[in-house]
């Protein structure tokens, strides 16, 4: 096999298992916010939806399209991250390394992204408990995500 194949096959395997990865990290913080949601009374948060509608300038139809719509973007989002954890192990960190470089890259755009489209407040707005908790559930994604990717052979 020609080094130009390894090479597109290594990409491939790497992006491959982090789409993987991605999709079990999604499901962890999903089950993690609904936990958090249970104990706590907090209703699930729109910002998401309300971000995608933003940048691809959609709108749901009504509200059951809207939870909808939000529930596809979580998944979809969540997913799709799982491709940076794949590039990290195409580039040769794996392990807790990746995990903490991924982790980093996910929670500071979860805090950037949505108050920079004027969906959410900024994060210096939050309080400590809210930031914490967010914070959980984000790294539950990370460390779930590398599992499954280091996992992935």
């Amino acid at each position: 096999m020609s080094k130009i194949h390894s090479a597109v096959g290594k990409l491939a395997f790497c992006l491959g298992k982090g789409l993987i990865a991605g999709l079990a990290g999604t499901a962890a913080i999903t089950i993690s916010q609904m936990i958090e949601m249970k104990i706590t009374g907090r209703k699930p948060s729109n910002a998401p939806a309300d971000a995608a509608s933003k940048v691809l300038d959609v709108r749901e139809v009504n509200k059951d399209k809207k939870e909808k719509f939000t529930q596809e973007v979580h998944w979809t989002y969540g997913t799709t991250w799982g491709i940076a954890r794949g590039l990290l192990g195409l580039a040769g960190v794996d392990g807790l390394p990746a995990t903490l470089v991924h982790f980093a890259a996910i929670w500071g755009t979860a805090m950037t992204i949505e108050p920079a489209l004027g969906v959410a407040p900024p994060v210096t707005k939050w309080e400590p408990k809210t930031i914490a908790v967010d914070g959980v559930h984000h790294l539950v994604y990370a460390v779930m995500a590398g599992l499954v990717y280091d996992a992935i052979d």
